[in-house]
């Protein structure tokens, strides 16, 4: 007798400025049960009032479609680490109060780039990050923040594993962390997902230990291995492939976590590639 699969979590980055119940609407019409989404505009600002009407319909509906975790992004322009004060204190300040926010849809994943450190080194640039977070979070918060692999270009904080677990271990409140994977990302920071999956997550486990990756931007690269420049391409229209992707979303000790698409798509282009994964993964 055959063992029934574990649902796949999938679905892509959409728009906060649809509310909770249009986003997750349109993920169901995708053919999505899960999704990520800005906390407000990506270049940074205010971030819009919060309907609570709109809320209690979002957590019914999500409820009726069994919805795995969503993941919410914060804006490209919080750096932790930056050189400027006024910049750190807006990191600061946004992710306070973005985690605040995501107490009305408990239980569920705050995603963010570790920032980049400007020239004053990886070192300086782990402990501003960390520090930001030992001041941000708090102990009765449900929200798990998830530092983001990132590609390693210029500056960047988080190109490799090893960089990230520092930032780990300097961070207090341990269990309200976790690790987004960018398949994209890792890809373009040298690490090869193609021939060796099961060797990277090896490593990744060594380091930094799978029971803390909580998520996957599940995106192709348009890149070769280890360039370094993060472009993003189309599931299946890159140098990672379809093949590869498929092995990641099958990997055994990945199920149940969301998996995101960040491809340069559409609605019509996510759902196409929703329903080739869907398909690939009950294979």
């Amino acid at each position: 007798m055959s063992t029934a699969k574990s649902p796949l979590y999938i679905g892509n980055h959409t728009t906060s400025s649809k509310g909770y119940t249009r986003m997750a609407r349109q993920m169901i019409a995708n053919g999505g049960n899960t999704f990520a989404f800005f906390t407000r505009n990506p270049r940074g600002g205010r971030a819009k009032e919060i309907d609570p009407e709109d809320v209690r319909k979002f957590l019914e509906l999500t409820e009726e479609y069994k919805f795995g975790k969503i993941v919410a992004h914060a804006p490209y322009t919080l750096n932790a680490c930056a050189a400027k004060e006024n910049i750190r204190e807006f990191a600061r300040e946004t992710m306070a109060d973005d985690l605040k926010r995501m107490e009305w849809t408990p239980g569920n994943y705050y995603n963010f780039h570790p920032g980049s450190h400007v020239g004053q080194g990886a070192e300086a640039g782990v402990r501003m990050i960390a520090e930001m977070l030992n001041e941000v979070l708090t102990e009765d918060q449900t929200t798990t923040v998830l530092l983001e692999t990132m590609s390693g270009k210029g500056t960047e904080m988080g190109r490799n594993f090893e960089e990230l677990r520092q930032i780990l271990d300097l961070v207090e409140k341990k269990d309200k962390m976790g690790i987004c994977l960018d398949t994209c990302h890792v890809w373009d920071g040298g690490y090869d997902i193609v021939n060796d999956f099961d060797g990277v997550l090896e490593e990744f486990d060594r380091i930094i230990g799978l029971e803390k990756l909580k998520a996957i931007h599940l995106n192709d690269s348009l890149n070769d291995l280890g360039s370094h420049k993060d472009r993003h391409a189309r599931i299946g229209e890159g140098r990672i492939g379809l093949e590869a992707l498929v092995r990641v979303i099958r990997y055994p000790r990945l199920e149940g976590i969301p998996f995101i698409l960040e491809t340069p798509n559409d609605d019509e282009g996510w759902a196409a590639e929703i329903r080739t994964l869907r398909e690939a993964y009950e294979k």
